[in-house]
């Protein structure tokens, strides 16, 4: 099994939320942490061996450039507390179309763990590099996370996070 380690300047995670005032939009890069699987001789992902992975995020990169919705974000949050999310990479099997690959795994987030699961492209960028993309939604409640209310600015529960893995094969 290859390990592959992630580059966190070029990993980037996006999210998207909706207020009943206006879009929020927060992003960050430093996505930390590993993936490994092996690479078929076509550039796909050899499913015959099992990939594992995990990644982390600590939540006070989390910015949307407005520091009144980030001090509500973060202490909804209760970041101190809970510093980082996780994810743990627990299973990849293709999904039917190319590149393509259902993805399953934990996420905890607030110090809740729940599986998830949804479809992520897997490409092989050189020979030594992998690409990893993306999206999901997720309803912050699960976590156990009330939606921030910021003066008559009320926050949909319900997030878009997508996230790009750049990792390097490590030597």
């Amino acid at each position: 099994m290859t390990r592959y380690v992630i580059s966190p300047e070029r990993s980037h995670m996006w999210i998207d939320a909706r207020s009943n005032v206006h879009p929020i939009h927060s992003s960050t890069d430093g996505v930390e942490g590993y993936v490994e699987l092996e690479l078929a001789s076509d550039g796909g992902l050899d499913v015959a061996v099992s990939p594992t992975g995990e990644l982390s995020l600590s939540v006070d990169r989390l910015s949307s450039g407005n520091r009144l919705e980030d001090r509500e974000l973060h202490k909804r949050i209760d970041s101190r507390r809970y510093p980082t999310i996780l994810g743990v990479l627990k299973k990849m099997e293709p999904s039917g179309v190319e590149g393509t690959y259902m993805v399953s795994g934990d996420i905890t987030f607030r110090g809740v763990s729940r599986q998830h699961e949804d479809l992520m492209n897997v490409s092989s960028v050189d020979g030594q590099t992998i690409q990893l993309e993306g999206k999901s939604r997720f309803d912050i409640r699960e976590f156990g996370m009330e939606p921030p209310r910021l003066l008559m600015a009320r926050v949909e529960p319900e997030v878009e996070v997508r996230i790009q893995i750049v990792a390097v094969k490590q030597s």
